[in-house]
């Protein structure tokens, strides 16, 4: 079984990587989800949550929380541990949402509505409440776009179904006023619908529900502009897949280029799927590009995996087949908020595998997605 298993997984990554835009170049790029989102307030709230019945269903329950100061200390530290062949350092493209959940003023709201609020103002609360894990913290992230080390794009406007989220603070849904009184939205046992993530902005159960995240949309660029001082040109959804008919907005705001699965299995409404076949460099007829991941990257997830040779061997088959290696993972892995060690463990193993990648091919690139999309698109346009 190990070996059919081993030939099964091989043809697997092969089959990812043949379809699509092609180059000689080996480009290396890290797609990070999640920047920005509040999930968890603290360990002292992770702690409340679970005295109080909600359970920890998976690792981002468990450890994801806002970045703070001594994560991007961290990570910049091994960002610019190594260096590329034209002497650039390793850069991340955070996909991050520029809005989070306003706590206090949903709290004083007698009507039970929604509101939220910019990044910088979550930043600016838990200094004030954590002096010592985030004083300082929004300064560095400027910081480390400025110095070229983190390339943000848009992850939404916030990482939440606002659909669910209104339905629950109506209900007085017991796990949400829980998750709300800890400054947290975590642990939810369930969103209500079979096709929609709590925390998947722009899942839906009814097609026409579509027609509401076009404000979210736009709202959302906005805010993101605002926040980080520039217009975002790619997207890719938080905690699930959108819907085609989403793309107009998308690109009527400015966006550009779309993260997509090679395999899409896009809801239709209802319970019905569709299954959409993608690849690297494939233009839809608004003229966005789509840009696919092919290499996976999750260090604090699944400890039977050996995640640095994994990874150098998904880098080496896309290489094979001149395909730029996109790594994908999440904030999760470089979170140590909750726990130092959760941090250490995937800092650890970045360090081992950028080292590695450098090792084996001193002639890589590192890059960030729109650079790499601007060139794929420069190319087409020839």
């Amino acid at each position: 079984m190990p070996l059919l298993n081993n030939i099964v997984n091989s043809i697997k990554l092969n089959l990812k990587n043949i379809p699509g835009w092609k180059t000689d170049s080996k480009i290396v790029i890290f797609a990070v989800d999640d920047f920005g989102n509040v999930r968890l307030d603290s360990s002292k709230a992770r702690e409340s949550m679970t005295t109080e019945g909600l359970k920890i269903y998976n690792r981002f329950d468990a450890f994801d929380s806002l970045e703070n100061r001594q994560d991007l200390e961290m990570l910049y530290e091994v960002l610019i541990s190594v260096k590329d062949a034209h002497g650039k350092n390793a850069v991340f493209t955070p996909f991050a949402v520029p809005c989070n959940i306003d706590f206090e003023k949903i709290d004083q709201n007698k009507n039970r509505q929604y509101f939220y609020e910019l990044l910088p103002a979550t930043f600016e609360k838990l200094e004030a409440s954590y002096p010592i894990s985030y004083k300082g913290t929004w300064n560095l992230w400027q910081e480390g776009i400025k110095y070229g080390l983190m390339a943000p794009q848009f992850h939404g406007r916030e990482h939440l179904n606002l659909k669910v989220f209104k339905e629950k603070l109506n209900t007085n849904d017991k796990e949400l006023l829980i998750c709300l009184k800890n400054r947290s939205y975590s642990s939810l046992s369930s969103s209500g619908y079979s096709t929609i993530n709590y925390t998947a902005a722009f899942d839906f159960w009814d097609y026409s529900e579509n027609k509401d995240f076009d404000f979210i949309i736009e709202d959302g660029l906005n805010a993101f502009e605002k926040v980080f001082g520039y217009r975002s040109v790619h997207f890719n959804p938080p905690g699930g897949r959108e819907h085609i008919c989403i793309h107009n907005s998308l690109r009527k705001n400015g966006i550009k280029y779309l993260d997509t699965p090679l395999l899409k299995k896009e809801h239709q409404g209802n319970g019905k799927f569709k299954t959409r076949l993608n690849f690297l460099g494939k233009m839809n007829e608004l003229d966005m590009i789509y840009n696919i991941r092919n290499v996976l990257f999750e260090p604090t997830d699944r400890k039977d995996i050996d995640w640095v040779s994994f990874t150098l061997k998904q880098i080496e088959t896309a290489f094979s087949w001149n395909k730029p290696a996109v790594i994908s993972t999440h904030r999760v892995n470089f979170c140590g908020n909750i726990s130092g060690e959760n941090r250490a463990t995937g800092l650890n193993m970045l360090r081992k595998l950028l080292k590695g990648i450098i090792n084996k091919w001193p002639e890589v690139e590192f890059c960030s997605s729109v650079e790499l999309l601007d060139k794929l698109r420069d190319k087409m346009a020839k």
